[in-house]
């Protein structure tokens, strides 16, 4: 057999990043069995830490094993049931992902659609929800096809008011900019591991209020292999979750006090993700979310110095993904894998209609550090260069430099 050694790279696409040590030194301790008082401990020591990364006073914060998709099933096929409506505002890849799964459980979606790169007035979502009344809103907060995040802090009161849920998937936001699921009053909130929290891909943090719980005890079923006599005995409802693995009504029985027996924990992404937690709680959330703007700043600060431009105005621009539009006549993939061979720097292309117009750059989590910010400029300048591309040569690295000793300039003068 081959020994297959991973090859070094510098990772700036919008996920997966690179985890720090610290986390992948985690994830080779010893297994624990998932009852033991040790590790349940760890699993109450992670909820109390993913209601500190979400803001939120919730009960429920745990995290779906599984990628970020998990975490999003398992809430959608949790709560929406058939023939609800549920309203999808769509601006990118990742709404049109929350459109499939509704349908597929059945409920009648209405979706309303901005162009590419660009997002939603909360006005104009907000007349939706009055218009048609629904029972559920469903929104991407950051989405990473287009580099756009939607404003959606204006959004959970409208819901409140017709007394619809409001679920939000803050996949690639969470960790890496604002995310206020209480002050927002999102009822139900979806995050990724492999994004601005740095842990492998492999959970989906989660949490939800007392309104999805509602939901999800009038849906309940326990399995009948776990089932005590009283759970047998509890009346069944028609509309039972008809997922098992992302039945949330029974993971809240194993992340909680009752402990059942549903699965067998993924106990090395458990550390991971509670060695990632610390880290992030560790670094403070304003210091996390300013330090990924900063590294934003210089990377546009580059871009723009090389003659290249954005494919998102600022003013609604994800402050973790950085979109680029390719030149004219230049095969992107092309520039793509050449930055890979010679220097080990990965950037991501788009999807669908984007695929090949854009570049998307990521600076999240233990990626988003200056060292990288310059590598990346260094190796698309260089790949650029090569195909032939007219650019200011040199100036993208100088000028995310002056931006940096600007920046610290400035923090000494404090």
């Amino acid at each position: 057999m081959t020994n297959y050694l991973s090859p070094k790279r510098t990772i700036m696409t919008p996920g997966p990043v690179e985890v720090d040590p610290v986390v992948l030194r985690a994830m080779s301790a010893p297994i624990l069995g998932q009852f033991d008082p040790a590790f349940t401990n760890m699993m109450n020591d992670t909820m109390h830490m993913l209601r500190s990364l979400f803001q939120t006073k919730n009960r429920w914060a745990f995290p779906i094993d599984g990628t970020s998709r998990s975490g999003i099933e398992s809430v959608l096929a949790s709560v929406v049931s058939r023939g609800e409506t549920v309203l999808i505002p769509v601006y990118g890849r990742f709404g049109y992902l929350l459109q499939e799964i509704c349908e597929r459980y059945g409920a009648n979606v209405v979706t309303i659609e901005q162009p590419q790169g660009t997002v939603f007035s909360q006005a104009t979502i907000i007349d939706e929800i009055y218009r048609i009344r629904p029972d559920i809103v469903a929104i991407v907060h950051g989405e990473t096809s287009t580099g756009c995040m939607q404003p959606i802090d204006q959004l959970g009161q409208a819901c409140l008011n017709v007394d619809a849920l409001f679920i939000v998937d803050a996949v690639a936001t969470i960790g890496g900019t604002e995310v206020n699921v209480d002050e927002w009053q999102i009822d139900a909130c979806i995050g990724g591991t492999q994004k601005c929290l740095s842990v492998p891909s492999g959970m989906a943090p989660i949490t939800y209020n007392e309104r999805i719980e509602r939901v999800l005890q009038k849906r309940k079923k326990i399995e009948r292999g776990i089932a005590t006599d009283d759970d047998l005995q509890t009346p069944q409802q028609d509309n039972i979750i008809p997922s098992n693995y992302f039945d949330l009504s029974q993971l809240q029985e194993y992340w909680g006090p009752r402990r059942l027996n549903h699965h067998t924990e993924a106990t090395s992404m458990l550390y991971a993700l509670h060695a990632g937690l610390t880290m992030v709680l560790n670094e403070g959330l304003e210091d996390r979310f300013e330090r990924h703007r900063t590294h934003e700043a210089a990377l546009i600060a580059g871009i723009r110095a090389l003659g290249l431009t954005l494919f998102v105005q600022e003013d609604y621009k994800l402050p973790v993904v950085t979109c680029v539009n390719v030149p004219e006549g230049i095969d992107a993939d092309q520039v793509r894998a050449f930055m890979l061979e010679h220097f080990g720097v990965e950037i991501a292309s788009s999807f669908g209609s984007l695929h090949g117009k854009i570049w998307r750059i990521g600076t999240m989590g233990a990626s988003c550090r200056k060292e990288n910010v310059l590598f990346v400029l260094a190796a698309l300048e260089a790949a650029l260069t090569y195909y032939g591309v007219n650019l200011s040569r040199g100036n993208g690295v100088q000028a995310a430099l002056t931006y940096y000793e600007n920046q610290a300039s400035n923090k000494e003068r404090v």
